[in-house]
C-alpha cells in the first residue's frame, strides 16, 4: 500500500514537473537540482532524483556534467527535428489506427479545445495542450504497436513546449473547428492513402504557422525560445 501512494505521488509530481517545463515555469535551459525541485513542488530530494532520472532519459533535462543538469534547451533545430519525426511516425499510426478509433470522442476533445478559444491565461492555453495531445494520443493508442505509441507520446509531450509558443503569441490554435472536424472524416473514411497525406499536410501547415510566428515576434530572437 505505502508503495502504491508512493507511486501516485511519483507520478502526481512528474505531471507537475512537466508542466512547468511546458509552460516555461521551469525555463529552457535553466538549471535544476534535487534542492531546486524539492522546493518547487514539495517532494523530497529522493523522489526529485528519481524524476531528474526519468526526464534525462525522455530528454527534457540535459545532464551537463555530474553535478550540472538544465531544462533541454528549446531552439528551432529542437522544432524541426519533432517535425521531421512527427511527419514520418503519426501519418502512418494514424491510418493503421482509424479502424478501431471512438469518433465521438474526438469530436468532444474538439469541441473543448475551440470552446476555450480566445487563451487568455497560461491555464486554459496548458489545458488546451492537453486535450490536443489527449485527441492525437486517443487515435494512436489504437495502434497495433505499443512501441510506436511510446515514441508518440514522447513527441507529443515535446511538441506542447513548442506549441506553447504558439499559443502564447497568438491567443487562438492552430486550426479551426471545422478543419478538425474535416480531418476526423478523413480518418472516418479509413482509406490509407488519404489519411496519410492529409495527416502529412496538416504537420507541414503547423509547422510553417509556427515557424512564422517564431519570426515575426522579438521575443523570440534568442537562441532558447522563451516566451
Amino acid at each position: 500500500m505505502k508503495n502504491s501512494i508512493q507511486n501516485i505521488e511519483t507520478q502526481l509530481a512528474y505531471g507537475q514537473i512537466m508542466d512547468a517545463i511546458v509552460t516555461q515555469r521551469l525555463a529552457p535551459s535553466q538549471k535544476v537540482s534535487e534542492k531546486i525541485l524539492g522546493e518547487m513542488f514539495g517532494i523530497s530530494r529522493s523522489v526529485a532524483r528519481t524524476l531528474m532520472e526519468r526526464l534525462v532519459a525522455r530528454h527534457f533535462l540535459l545532464s551537463q556534467s555530474a553535478r550540472v543538469t538544465i531544462v533541454t534547451p528549446l531552439t528551432l533545430a529542437e522544432i524541426k527535428e519533432n517535425f521531421t519525426l512527427r511527419k514520418i511516425l503519426l501519418p502512418e499510426i494514424f491510418a493503421q489506427s482509424t479502424r478501431h478509433v471512438d469518433f465521438d470522442q474526438l469530436l468532444e476533445l474538439n469541441n473543448k479545445i475551440h470552446s476555450m478559444m480566445p487563451c487568455t491565461n497560461d491555464a486554459a492555453a496548458l489545458q488546451v495542450l492537453k486535450f490536443n495531445k489527449q485527441l492525437n494520443l486517443t487515435i494512436c493508442e489504437k495502434s497495433d504497436y505499443p512501441l510506436m505509441l511510446d515514441w508518440a507520446s514522447q513527441l507529443e509531450d515535446t511538441v506542447m513546449r513548442i506549441y506553447w509558443l504558439y499559443l502564447k503569441a497568438n491567443n487562438s490554435f492552430f486550426y479551426s473547428q471545422e478543419q478538425v472536424e474535416m480531418s476526423i472524416n478523413v480518418l472516418k473514411r479509413g482509406e490509407p492513402a488519404q489519411i496519410k497525406r492529409v495527416m502529412y499536410d496538416l504537420l507541414q501547415q503547423t509547422e510553417e504557422r509556427l515557424l512564422n510566428t517564431i519570426f515575426s515576434h522579438k521575443q523570440f530572437y534568442t537562441q532558447d525560445l522563451k516566451f
